[in-house]
């Protein structure tokens, strides 16, 4: 065991670890965020996605360890207390869920688009950057709605 520290939604977190936990093992099971879902184990779904040092991260993939003294913000450290973030509200506002599975990783996912894409995206643009994440439930027009509506609001936060 060895005893990982980093910092998860702001408060500093440290734990001693086997060298195989995975982020979201971590995350989930250590932490209790259980907002991250685990929906594939194989990096296919992003369910899992997290931010780790502001980059989009399928947590399934990632080794607690390899998290020492990062940055991590899970769905949970989004609102700022019960004020939701910007994509959260976009999320609600444009029915952009339908079991709400896949919603958490959609909603790190479209956060960190938008830093990376600015608040201004198309259609075409969101589609071919949510290639990493599967909703099952949905056809996904309303989660690219809402992706559209929550970029639009957060370029309007700045």
């Amino acid at each position: 065991m060895q005893v990982v520290s980093m910092f998860v939604n702001g408060k500093a977190v440290a734990h001693a670890v086997d060298s195989r936990t995975l982020l979201v093992q971590y995350l989930r099971e250590t932490l209790r965020l259980t907002g991250t879902h685990v929906g594939c184990d194989t990096s296919q779904c992003g369910c899992c996605v997290v931010h780790v040092n502001g980059d989009a991260v399928k947590s399934c993939t990632a080794l607690a360890l390899s998290c020492e003294g990062a940055h991590v913000t899970t769905i949970e450290g989004l609102a700022d207390g019960d004020k939701l973030h910007p994509m959260q509200e976009a999320f609600r506002e444009n029915h952009g869920l339908q079991c709400g599975f896949c919603t958490p990783g959609m909603i790190m996912t479209a956060v960190e688009m938008v830093k990376r894409k600015g608040n201004k995206l198309d259609e075409h643009t969101i589609r071919e950057e949510l290639e990493g994440n599967i909703c099952r439930c949905t056809g996904y027009h309303n989660i690219v709605k809402a992706i559209a509506a929550g970029a639009e609001a957060m370029g309007a936060k700045v």
